[in-house]
């Protein structure tokens, strides 16, 4: 019985032996698996707490640029409906995005840049529909902002005339303010007939007759049957370009001033050129039709003597076209300042005639001169200019003194710019030489 009972117990270690349930070590490792899984859930749980954390700032900062994306967005399309507020009214216009025009003129290069216009550069593009286009960037410097831009886009795109220049479309994209116009490849008067004598137009007098009727009728139009009138401020040789065909068109209405109803003249900053400035315009900042008068007046000058009307590199008594023209005139040799290089059409008594028309127009008292409705009439021989009286023009030289005396009587500050000319090689305009410019400001206006 006891071996029985001995068999069926379990084997006792001998003495002084332990099992090894007994070690620490393996204890230890009994115990280990329980601590790594304890510490495995304490990082993993300090780990998702982080992500949770960085996921909700993520999630933050991606909602606040939503936000912010979106108001931008908002922001941007307020300031664009702005600009673009009257853009749906103005007919005939086509609407260009900024990077074709970049695309066209080769990133406005200066390769490319054929002017500088009253507001800024003039450059040549060519639109991806394959249309050649002259492009007009207001000036990042210039006065001139978004509602005069707009008031510009108004006045021209209603004007359909043979002898004005028509707006083929525009760009108000951002900050960018940009007139885009039919690319003309004869240029302006003042680059062809005034700049040099190495071109390829032949400027015989039966051109120049179309080119000055052409001039005068564009400007009765803008003046007469334009409702309100419409006064240029800036008629001079640079702004006639030529079609192909020679037509003229006056271009850059960048100075245009509409003048309000039942008004005569508007009093405002003088911008122009000296030697086609009228004297009322130049010294009170009177602005009339009979002030685009005076500038087509030293105009038809330039164009039937073929100089420009300052060159201070001539002698003094001959610097100035339009008192050596009145100086003649006097003496009654008004002939012999017409252009030499007109050939075997040229009609000299109506050469005279046009230079009597000239200074007609150009006589010192506003209200002396004829409207451009009349201009027209004598030009085309409806009026004998024998049988209109002509008085003394104004004279840049009486200008001068007038505005030094003004400057001590009024403190007012007189700005204009001067254009001298002389004869030009084949690379250069004389209306491209230096410019000496200052700021007019007007406290007040004498009748």
């Amino acid at each position: 019985m006891k071996l029985l009972q001995a068999s069926l117990s379990p084997p006792y270690p001998p003495a002084g032996l332990r099992t090894a349930e007994e070690f620490p070590a393996f204890q230890r490792r009994l115990r280990r698996p329980t601590i790594a899984v304890l510490v495995w859930f304490l990082s993993a749980r300090r780990l998702l707490f982080r992500l949770l954390i960085l996921s909700s700032r993520f999630r933050e900062n991606i909602i606040m640029s939503c936000f912010s994306i979106f108001f931008r967005r908002i922001n941007f399309d307020h300031q664009s409906n702005k600009h673009n507020h009257d853009i749906p009214e103005i007919k005939n216009l086509k609407i260009i995005t900024y990077k074709e025009l970049k695309n066209a003129t080769g990133c406005f290069s200066h390769a490319n840049k054929v002017g500088e216009g009253g507001f800024g550069p003039v450059y040549k593009g060519r639109l991806k529909n394959g249309k050649n286009v002259a492009v007009k960037v207001l000036s990042s410097e210039s006065k001139q902002g978004v509602r005069e831009f707009l008031t510009e886009l108004s006045v021209i795109s209603d004007i359909e005339h043979e002898n004005l220049a028509s707006l083929y479309g525009c760009c108000i994209e951002g900050d960018h303010r940009i007139l885009v116009y039919p690319y003309l490849e004869n240029n302006s008067l003042a680059q062809t007939l005034l700049g040099s004598r190495y071109n390829d137009i032949r400027f015989d007098w039966r051109t120049r007759v179309k080119i000055c009727v052409g001039v005068a009728r564009g400007l009765a139009f803008l003046h007469e049957q334009v409702q309100p009138p419409i006064v240029h401020r800036d008629i001079k040789a640079s702004n006639i370009l030529l079609a192909e065909d020679l037509t003229p068109k006056i271009s850059d209405f960048g100075l245009a001033k509409l003048l309000p109803p039942n008004t005569t003249h508007v009093s405002t900053r003088v911008a122009g050129t000296i030697g086609y400035l009228a004297p009322e315009y130049a010294i009170r900042g009177q602005v009339t039709r009979k002030s685009d008068v005076y500038s087509y007046g030293v105009l038809l000058l330039e164009i039937v003597t073929g100089r420009c009307n300052t060159n201070t590199r001539l002698p003094s008594e001959d610097q100035f076209l339009l008192e050596r023209t009145w100086a003649l005139y006097e003496r009654g040799e008004l002939e012999s300042i017409v252009d030499t290089y007109l050939a075997d059409d040229l009609d000299m008594k109506q050469a005279y005639n046009f230079l009597k028309i000239g200074l007609l127009c150009t006589q010192d008292v506003a209200k002396l001169r004829p409207t451009m409705s009349t201009v027209v009439r004598l030009l085309t021989s409806e009026i004998d200019i024998n049988s209109q009286k002509i008085t003394k023009p104004g004279l840049i030289s009486d200008f001068f003194d007038l505005s030094v005396e003004g400057q001590k009587k009024a403190g007012s500050r007189f700005s204009f710019q001067v254009s001298s000319c002389h004869d030009s090689g084949p690379e250069t305009s004389p209306l491209s030489s230096e410019n000496t410019t200052h700021i007019f400001t007007f406290t007040g206006i004498s009748d």
